[in-house]
Formats: structure tokens, C-alpha cells, sequence
């Protein structure tokens, strides 16, 4: 009865969508079944914290993920708290439950001989036309600035200050970074003008554009990177984001500072930068085990 008038409320109440309504129904269904296995009558109003505690780890023991049982934990609270605005509980055996941590997922990214081998190790790798001298700049871009997908695709030309060797990027909020390029890049940048401005006289202002002059779509770009990670990684993900992934590895792995790294990837906060960090303990230690005498 409880969980009827709750799932109710949602649908036509709150509006909530078809899948979203699928969710609350199979986790408060799974809570009520749960109960009843201790041989528990299902009555909120007499259900404790403790009982909460020991569904969470049955699930954890069940293999459930941690953002799983947090999704579960978030429909139990929704539906203890519209119980308690309609007076049908006395309590709220949620208010003392800890949520268990999301395990954070390191990042993916490439080595720095996969890279090498994808910019220089095979030349095969790109046509020598329009396409491919485009296609080759913009993963030597993404390897080169860590940028992400969108402000890519939104780089104008002048944007791009070849004497200075800098380009403006507009980010997220669209804030904006100057980053720095060095004379590979250049020499690169360079060489995609002379043959984006030869053959598609008529184009937008962007730097990088389809043979019809107009600016690149996201899925694009994805395949683009998805097509050339592929021939040099095993790895499963081969997205623009894990070339800003390798962006930061190789950066910190070589002893940039990770404020700099930061800047650098136009971060807001240094959190979102320190995730990368663990990436430096491999480097580290192949160092330890090269110098110290009783490694």
C-alpha cells in the first residue's frame, strides 16, 4: 500500500518519466523483499537504521556497485520522505545512514611510445590529403594542449597566434586559457593552412572544418580519434577525453606541477587535477627501482 501510493505520487503527481518510475518501483520492491526475507512484517513505520544497514551490505556482499546501492539508498529516501510530509511514518530510519563511497575511476590513457608510434612511428596511418593532414592535427592537438572535445571543434583562426606560438581556448563557462605550443606544432599548423586553404577556399571562421567549409560535429571528431587509437592501443576506450587523459599523464609524469597541469586543463578546482596523480607512482616507482643499491 505504501509503495502504491508513493509510485502514484511520482507518476502523476511529480511527472517523472517512464524509466525513472521503473527505478523507484525495482529498488522499493527489492527493499520490501528484503524485509519480508527476515521474516519482517514490510511496515515503514516500524523499520529501524539498522535493518537499512544490513541491506546495504547484503547488496555490497552481492557484488552490487557503490552507485548502485547509492541510487537504491536515494529512491528509499524519496520514498521515506513523502511518507513523513503525509504523516504515514513517525521516523525516518534513513537520517543516521552513511552512504558507502563511489570507488573514483582513474583515468585511461595512452603510453607515451603508443602516442609516438600515432604521430610519427607510422605515417602510413593518415592520408597524405585534406582529411588526413586534418585529422593528424587534431589528435596532435588534443596531445598537445589536453583539450576537450568542444572547445576543439570552436577554435578559430584567430585564435591561433603562430608567432607567439600560443592559442586562446574558450572553455567551459566559456572561460577562457591561453595555452603555449612548441615548433612541432607550428610546423603542423602550418602545413594544415596551406592545404585546408587551398582546397576549401569557401569555409567558416573555424580552424578545423569538413571538405564542404563547414565547422566539425562531436561524433566526427570521436571517430576520428576512435579510428587512430585503435591501431596503436589495445585499450577499450578510445575517446578525445582519454587524449587529454594522456595530455596530463605525460605532463606530470615528466614533473610538471600539478597546479601548472591544472592551468593547463582549465580545472576549477585542484581535485579534478589530482586524480591523475596516481599515474606518477608508476614512474616513481621504475625510478626507485633503477637507483636505490638494495632495490
Amino acid at each position: 500500500m505504501f509503495i502504491e501510493k508513493f509510485l502514484q505520487y511520482i507518476k502523476y503527481e511529480k511527472g517523472y518519466s517512464s524509466h525513472t518510475f521503473v527505478s523507484y518501483q525495482t529498488d522499493l520492491i527489492q527493499f520490501r523483499d528484503f524485509v519480508e526475507s527476515r521474516n519482517i512484517a514490510f511496515e515503514p513505520d516500524r523499520i529501524d537504521s539498522s535493518l537499512v544497514r544490513e541491506w546495504i551490505v547484503s547488496l555490497m556482499e552481492g557484488a552490487v556497485s557503490a552507485s548502485s546501492v547509492n541510487r537504491k539508498l536515494s529512491s528509499l529516501k524519496s520514498f521515506y520522505r513523502f511518507l513523513k510530509q503525509h504523516d504515514l511514518v513517525s521516523h525516518n530510519p534513513l537520517k543516521k545512514i552513511t552512504a558507502p563511497k563511489n570507488k573514483k575511476m582513474l583515468p585511461v590513457f595512452l603510453k607515451e611510445d603508443e602516442m609516438e608510434n600515432l604521430l610519427d612511428g607510422y605515417d602510413h596511418l593518415f592520408e597524405n590529403d585534406f582529411e588526413g593532414t586534418r585529422d593528424k592535427l587534431m589528435i596532435e592537438m588534443f596531445y598537445t594542449l589536453g583539450i576537450r572535445l568542444s572547445e576543439l571543434i570552436n577554435i578559430k583562426d584567430n585564435d591561433i597566434d603562430l608567432g607567439r606560438e600560443t592559442v586562446m581556448i574558450t572553455g567551459k563557462r566559456n572561460k577562457q586559457r591561453l595555452l603555449p605550443f612548441g615548433d612541432r606544432f607550428k610546423n603542423a599548423v602550418s602545413e594544415y593552412l596551406m592545404m585546408r586553404n587551398e582546397v576549401v577556399p569557401d569555409r567558416s571562421g573555424n580552424l578545423f572544418v569538413r571538405e564542404d567549409g563547414e565547422k566539425l560535429y562531436p561524433m566526427l571528431v570521436y571517430r576520428v580519434v576512435n579510428k587512430y587509437i585503435t591501431m596503436v592501443s589495445s585499450l577499450s576506450k578510445r575517446s578525445p577525453h582519454v587524449l587529454r587523459h594522456t595530455f596530463a599523464t605525460a605532463m606530470l609524469n615528466r614533473g610538471a606541477e600539478l597546479n601548472a597541469v591544472k592551468e593547463l586543463l582549465g580545472h576549477s578546482s585542484l581535485a579534478a587535477t589530482e586524480v591523475y596523480t596516481h599515474t606518477t607512482f608508476e614512474q616513481l616507482q621504475k625510478i626507485y627501482k633503477q637507483a636505490h643499491p638494495r632495490a
